[in-house]
């Protein structure tokens, strides 16, 4: 199945759209889309191209140096609204410190990002933008002729089909099985919708919800740690700690219902995306 050239399109519009959002307003939705975006594109050029060029790989290195500032505000957004609805009986004195903590870190991170969103770099991101966008849509008509493109559905396929549920999964395999799911899903969101597409793509994203669920968690848990102290030391960390241990094992147990035969595979090795650091986390649990 080919990639579809409308939302292969579209990927490049939205994201140059997102980004003049973001450089206005460094709003919570603004900077998820930008960053949701960068990534979508990354999976395009990277995953699902034959031979990325250059000005490709250029773009992708400009463009993954505002994600990464984009992303640390996004990671308080997120650990922010998690802490408002966290109902929690005891401690709100400490509740209010952390929550006040969370923001003091969020400005500092808003700062370096509006300082990387110079008005120079976001110029020059649109018009790597725009270039890239001719360049894809030449090149996927001149391998369509070739038959040189990337089944989207495979790529996805072959992506999940290194994610193991059946092992003894720890926090840090939790992570980057979470980092996979994604990629997975963003690569088969740029095939020609069908009906196999579109059961993939739910029954993968309910996987992602839930791991990403229990990361919001984990990483508010670490800051409050860091503000507060141990379990011991606090009875709202404590709570914190709780909370993520349940998340933690949802997420592993949803890793059952993972589409891991639902899709052909590439019979070559993927080209991985960035590796991502593993976050610390909890104890080895078998996967239920």
């Amino acid at each position: 199945m080919p990639i579809d050239r409308k939302r292969g399109r579209i990927v490049f519009e939205k994201l140059e759209r997102d980004l003049a959002k973001l450089s206005a307003k460094l709003r919570p939705q603004n900077v998820h889309g930008f960053r949701t975006g960068a990534r979508r594109l990354q999976i395009l050029l990277i995953e699902l191209s034959s031979h990325p060029g250059r000005r490709e790989k250029r773009l992708l290195k400009s463009l993954g140096q505002v994600r990464k500032r984009a992303g640390k505000v996004r990671d308080l957004d997120v650990q922010l609204a998690a802490l408002r609805s966290f109902k929690s009986p005891g401690e709100p004195r400490r509740k209010t410190q952390l929550m006040n903590r969370l923001i003091e870190l969020r400005d500092r991170q808003e700062k370096k990002l509006r300082k990387a969103l110079d008005k120079d770099t976001v110029r020059d991101l649109r018009k790597q933008l725009k270039r890239a966008a001719r360049d894809f849509q030449a090149n996927l008509r001149r391998n369509s002729r070739k038959q040189e493109n990337l089944d989207p559905l495979i790529v996805a396929g072959t992506i999940v089909g290194t994610i193991h549920p059946g092992a003894t999964i720890d926090a840090a395999t939790l992570h980057q099985y979470r980092i996979r799911t994604k990629r997975a899903r963003y690569a088969a969101e740029f095939a020609v919708p069908s009906a196999e597409s579109e059961k993939f793509i739910a029954g993968i994203k309910r996987v992602q919800d839930a791991l990403g669920d229990w990361h919001d968690w984990l990483t508010l848990t670490q800051n409050a740690q860091k503000s507060l102290g141990e379990v011991r030391e606090s009875s709202l960390v404590a709570e914190l700690h709780n909370l993520t241990g349940a998340k933690f094992r949802q997420a592993v147990s949803a890793l059952s219902s993972m589409p891991q035969k639902s899709l052909p595979r590439q019979k070559a090795p993927l080209a991985s995306s960035a590796q991502l650091s593993s976050p610390p986390g909890s104890q080895a649990v078998p996967a239920a």
